[in-house]
């Protein structure tokens, strides 16, 4: 195979959605796991039916960038290694922990309670960063992005998922 058609992980995002006391547990939540600091979003329209207005806080964020296949599989293991094909999309896919305590090797925290988050998994090939940088910026052709056939196949062969 090319080394340039080689397909990496590029980051594990975790993220927690909640206001007000809940999100400082799942600041606190999100810390436990990964031992960084979460970035906390704010909300930029306002949802008056949701109580949502502008710089309210409504979530926080953590990317891994390093070590993710250990910390991925620890995460794939609450979903018994199965995912659905719809939560593949291009580039990346995404699922949710329902409670934190069914990862394995992680123990309930009283002052947390019980609490769920999201993942999402990022995936590139290399010369991406053509497209991010700043100066001299280019286009990336339509064959470096990463279906989703190639993300299911990457999986199944690294991480053993099983897809319905």
């Amino acid at each position: 195979m090319n080394k340039m058609e080689e397909i990496r992980m590029e980051k594990v995002v975790l993220s927690i959605g909640a206001t007000g006391d809940n999100l400082e547990k799942g600041v606190k939540l999100l810390k436990m796991l990964t031992g960084k600091k979460p970035a906390k979003m704010k909300s930029r329209k306002r949802i008056p039916s949701l109580g949502v207005r502008p710089n309210l806080e409504v979530g926080a964020v953590v990317t891994l960038r390093k070590n993710t296949g250990d910390i991925l599989k620890r995460f794939l293991a609450t979903k018994e290694n199965t995912l659905k094909k719809d939560q593949v999309s291009e580039n990346s896919f995404s699922f949710g922990v329902k409670e934190y305590i069914e990862i394995p090797g992680v123990e309930y925290q009283r002052d947390i309670g019980i609490l769920g988050f999201d993942v999402t998994v990022a995936f590139k090939r290399a010369g991406k960063r053509v497209k991010l940088k700043k100066i001299k910026q280019g286009k990336i052709p339509r064959r470096s992005y990463i279906s989703r056939g190639e993300i299911i196949k990457f999986m199944e062969g690294k991480f053993k998922t099983k897809f319905i």
